[in-house]
């Protein structure tokens, strides 16, 4: 009995002790996550950091100057460009060393070796789309280069500098919960933290859909419902803009595009995409004379934030804006001379090619009358409890052939079966100089050679300059296609159906100077159809473009405030063009009481999205069923993805069509009408809203409905803000809906000393213990802007210093 109670004493210790630090599922190995020495408790910060500090880091030139202001944003003073790459990398890593490693494990399609084989789905569409592939071939073009690669090196060594003071008790939580470390940075990760930015603006891709639609209805359908130029439309270089340039030959569209093709055809509702605004007024049109620059690029929001707010000093630079963690420079910003930013173009630069392959063995594809053999690239995908998986992807001469059967995920639904995905992020290229010249830019000129190093993802660059030029370029590195070369899914087989080559970058559309005053853009079309190169077929709705320039056209004598105003403007240029079609329509007399009171509400509207309005709840699932309502029926067929017509073609119809054979339901006996959607639509947002939150009250305000919050990056719980009872839509200026909207506002205004104001929701800080964290989320939240510290050297005290930190060689 008592060796019994022996064995039980020594094996209850030791399963404990295997229990609790082991990871199970979700949960942290309990005894290292509560250790008091090594486990969460070492992650909370008190208002620490306020003290002068020194350390040294092995590859310093110089001593190198840190200075942190009262927000935790460093301002950093280096005396080459090499220290000036090697501190920014330290310091980021320092605030933010958990969010670059989980972005760049997430683009390279590791997450499985944290998570387990959970996750393998996720790895294996991130392989198979090539992320690796097009970083490595990214960085080949960063490291042939002398600046971008110093600029690259350096910023790695700095990270690594920062990772090797770490003892586990110090490493960020999420490596507490999550149970891994970090690993040592490579240059790589940060070709990988750009092509993630890519795939993030360029990947939602609509020709699977398209063609589906295509072989459905037949190409006068999808021409008549799908077409290549709004409705209405106010592009980002203004209508009569001359093209000062002789186009190169467009390339001859192949006879088989055109003709009909057959076939079998789950839908989606065309989702409106990440976008942006960007605008720059004329010194003619603000109270100081001088330029004013705005830009707040609208992305998921998280915490950490996806920017980190930082200043670059060194000889020929001093530059302030947003930086990605995880590479090196300043991406939205401003200088002494000039300031910048950018908004998405949604270019057509993903394509998809239908590939016909000898056999099952995928070796060999038919091309130009020829077969062709392909590349492997053998993919080993680590899973973290499992064995490695080894993933072989198949490369044409186009791409990968990204899947041979349908994954199980529902990101990939866009993903057409055993075609080849050509894609512009695969390309080598440098855009790390780009930002090296704009940071470091003095007008006009320097702008436009920054522009000539960038390639992906095309942005929307607005620029001013002290000498009062303002401008913006649709820019990126466009392939010379043919008018819709890529609406549709291609043909592999045939050379015709290739790119032929690229756009001339100084043939890419701008416009500087135009008389209206004023440049702007928010991901509607780049131009009008006079452009003489095909870009893309479809871009974002033009409702913020167009509230954008009429408020910008009638602004005088414009302040940083009055442009900060209207960063966070609600008004819906939708609701204008809609409510006065369907308003009329909806039959009071069939309705029951608080549908009546509804529509009252939604009649005395003034086509705000403001946090406290009901009318904007209502009219927001009005529109939306209506949309279901008119093409869900011919738009939904299982198992075979689809796409409603956009938002413009549908009001279009609304307005113009009231006897459209689309409004009748084709799934019932009867013929509807437009005005029985409309009435339908109506009693549907009522009574769901009902549903939901009882009778009116202002638990139906848009910002209880709508719910923002910034969840945390990888959805810990705990971790992301408050709900955020704020206003703003995705069709008004302040493009808020439930965990997407403006990531940074930035406003500049340019004069002999520049002015910088700016805020994102979040904090410099990554940890979650630290009041950096999300300090900044209720001014963002409340529409105000931060003076930006724009320091002019190390011992300036216009601003509130915190604390400093000097580097030294080893």
């Amino acid at each position: 009995m008592n060796k019994i109670k022996a064995l039980f004493c020594l094996i209850i210790p030791i399963a404990l002790a295997f229990l609790f630090n082991t990871k199970f599922g979700n949960t942290p190995p309990l005894l290292k996550f509560l250790n008091p020495f090594r486990g969460f408790w070492q992650n909370a910060e008190n208002n620490h950091f306020m003290f002068n500090h020194k350390t040294k880091i092995k590859g310093a030139i110089d001593e190198i100057e840190i200075v942190f202001d009262d927000r935790m944003i460093p301002h950093i003073f280096a005396k080459n460009d090499h220290d000036l790459y090697l501190a920014q990398g330290y310091v980021t890593a320092m605030h933010r060393l958990w969010q670059m490693d989980f972005q760049t494990r997430f683009a390279a399609g590791r997450i499985s070796e944290v998570v387990g084989d959970k996750a393998i789905e996720v790895d294996r569409y991130q392989r198979r789309m090539g992320m690796v592939y097009g970083a490595e071939n990214s960085l080949k073009g960063m490291m042939a280069d002398p600046k971008a690669k110093e600029m690259i090196l350096a910023y790695t060594d700095g990270i690594n500098a920062y990772i090797k003071t770490l003892s586990q008790a110090n490493y960020p939580i999420e490596y507490k919960i999550l149970d891994f470390k970090p690993e040592n940075w490579t240059p790589v990760k940060c070709a990988l933290l750009l092509k993630q930015m890519s795939a993030v603006l360029a990947m939602g891709s609509d020709e699977f859909y398209m063609t589906n639609i295509l072989k459905k209805f037949g190409p006068e359908v999808t021409k008549d419902l799908f077409p290549d130029y709004p409705f209405r439309e106010d592009p980002i270089i203004p209508v009569g803009t001359k093209w000062d340039f002789s186009p190169l030959p467009i390339p001859k569209i192949p006879k088989s595009f055109t003709d009909a093709q057959t076939g079998e055809v789950k839908t989606k509702e065309k989702v409106e995409g990440i976008g942006s605004n960007n605008w720059a007024l004329s010194g003619a049109k603000t109270a100081s004379g001088f330029p004013i620059l705005a830009n707040d690029p609208h992305l998921d929001l998280t915490l950490p934030s996806i920017w980190y707010q930082i200043q670059l000093h060194a000889p020929g630079v001093n530059t302030y804006g947003v930086s990605l963690p995880g590479a090196p420079g300043v991406i939205i910003g401003f200088n002494q001379k000039i300031a910048w930013g950018v908004t998405n173009v949604a270019a057509d630069v993903l394509d998809f090619y239908e590939i016909k392959f000898k056999d099952n063995s995928h070796q060999e594809y038919w091309y130009n009358n020829q077969w062709k053999k392909t590349t492997q690239r053998v993919e080993s995908i680590k899973i973290r409890g499992g064995k490695d998986e080894l993933d072989t992807v198949y490369y044409t001469h186009q791409g990968p052939v990204v899947y041979f059967q349908k994954p199980k995920y529902s990101k990939a639904d866009n993903v057409p079966v055993g075609d080849a995905l050509r894609w512009i992020a695969h390309e080598e290229s440098n855009e790390l100089l780009t930002f090296y010249y704009l940071n470091r830019g003095k007008n006009y000129a320097d702008y436009r050679k920054a522009l000539t190093y960038y390639t992906a993802p095309a942005q929307n660059f607005v620029f001013a300059s002290v000498d009062n030029d303002i401008a913006i370029t649709p820019n990126g590195k466009f392939p010379l296609k043919w008018k819709d070369q890529g609406k549709f899914i291609l043909d592999g087989t045939d050379p015709a159906y290739d790119w032929h080559g690229w756009i001339p970058a100084d043939q890419n559309p701008t416009v500087k100077n135009p008389a209206r005053g004023f440049v702007s853009s928010a991901n509607q079309s780049s131009t009008d159809p006079s452009y003489p190169y095909y870009i893309n077929w479809e871009f974002s709705p033009y409702e913020r473009g167009k509230r954008i320039n009429d408020r910008l056209a009638a602004m005088n004598k414009a302040t940083a405030d009055s442009i900060r105003l209207m960063q966070t403007d609600n008004y819906s240029i939708m609701a204008q063009n809609l409510l006065p079609a369907i308003v009329p329509m909806v039959n009071v007399d069939q309705l029951n009481a608080t549908q009546k009171e509804a529509f009252s509400y939604v009649t005395k509207w003034n086509k705000r999205y403001d946090a406290e309005q009901i009318a904007a709840s209502i009219f927001e699932i009005w529109a939306k069923r209506l949309t279901f309502n008119i093409w869900n029926d011919e738009f939904a067929v299982d198992g075979i993805p689809m796409r409603y017509p956009s938002r413009d073609r549908t009001v279009e119809m609304i307005l113009r069509e009231p006897n459209s054979k689309w409004y009748d339901n084709v799934k019932t006996t009867q013929r509807e009408t437009l005005s029985d959607l409309v009435n339908e639509a109506f009693k549907f947002s009522c009574d769901s809203l009902e549903r939901r939150f009882g009778p009116i009250n202002k638990d139906w305000n848009w910002a209880n409905v709508k719910g923002s919050n910034v969840p945390h990056l990888a959805k810990i719980p705990g971790f992301g803000s408050k709900t955020l009872l704020i206003g703003g839509g995705k069709s008004t200026i302040n493009a808020m809906s439930e965990t997407n909207g403006p990531s940074w506002r930035m406003v500049i205004e340019l004069g002999k000393t520049p002015k910088g104001h700016g805020v994102y929701p979040g904090g410099q800080s990554g940890n979650p213990g630290s009041k950096f964290y999300d300090n900044m989320v209720d001014t963002w939240a409340k529409g105000n802007l931060y003076d930006l510290f724009y320091m002019q050297g190390p011992n300036d005290t216009s601003g509130t210093i915190i604390s400093r930190l000097k580097i030294s060689k080893k």
